[in-house]
């Protein structure tokens, strides 16, 4: 008796989104975002074994992908992967399986309360992100959980600075108050390991800027410096050479009355 082919069974497509079209929640938001992908993006300019997004859905079951279950993390970082091409979101299963190594809540009234519940479970018991920090701007605090050997999140303790390490991108991060997007305000910063700012695209421009300008100064200083010690040494030998003279005229003075 022939066994009977089963037939394939193709399910229907899923329609991955880019964006709801609901807008964030203020323009500090929109520039904090922003800055915090544009730092590392720069700073890590020569690697492109990473990727950092933001304000963009991250898909990671067909099943979430049909409930519309949208989830967009306000920042996240997904290291050991291809930083190229730019997604219009992520996808878990086009990524290798890959979720975030670290993600970063920015609180707001409305999303606090989610932000410190339901996604916290979330990053931490389906997508096993090792790191997760919510910040909330009107406070300036920030909160950070690691991902413990139980596979629970550990509270991460603050240093005196209220600045928290964080081991997947091996930097502090912390406030920093000054203008960005033409807003000054207090916002979230990366520090390097020995809690110097890592600078922006910008910030490095301008800091190269300065740095030539006191190189030049510097050199100006040393041939004004040089050209002080010339004339100071010429003055010298005039006066040693004048000295020389009178000398020489005191001495055939002094030898012309002892002919007399």
């Amino acid at each position: 008796m022939a066994v009977k082919a089963v037939p394939q069974v193709v399910l229907p497509e899923v329609e991955l989104i880019e964006s709801d079209g609901v807008p964030l929640e203020s323009p500090w938001h929109v520039g904090a975002i922003s800055l915090l992908i544009e730092l590392l993006t720069w700073h890590w300019r020569a690697r492109d074994d990473f990727y950092v997004g933001g304000n963009m859905f991250l898909y990671f079951s067909l099943e979430q992908a049909r409930n519309r279950d949208y989830r967009g993390p306000d920042f996240f970082f997904v290291n050991g992967v291809n930083r190229f091409p730019p997604r219009p979101y992520w996808a878990v299963w086009e990524e290798d399986g890959r979720y975030p190594n670290l993600i970063v809540e920015l609180l707001s009234p409305t999303t606090a309360e989610e932000d410190r519940t339901t996604k916290k479970r979330l990053y931490e018991r389906t997508f096993l992100t090792p790191e997760y920090f919510c910040y909330d701007p009107a406070t300036h605090r920030l909160e950070g959980w690691r991902l413990g050997a139980k596979g629970r999140y550990r509270a991460i303790k603050p240093d005196k600075r209220d600045w928290m390490w964080s081991e997947q991108l091996e930097m502090w991060l912390g406030n920093w108050v000054g203008t960005f997007h033409g807003m000054e305000e207090t916002w979230l910063r990366f520090y390097g390991a020995d809690g110097q700012l890592i600078p922006r695209e910008a910030e490095d421009a301008q800091a190269q800027r300065e740095a030539a300008t006191e190189e030049a100064r510097a050199e100006r200083a040393q041939r004004e410096a040089a050209t002080e010690e010339a004339r100071a040494e010429r003055a010298q030998r005039e006066a040693v050479e004048q000295e020389l003279a009178r000398l020489r005229a005191r001495l055939a003075e002094l030898e012309g009355k002892g002919k007399r």
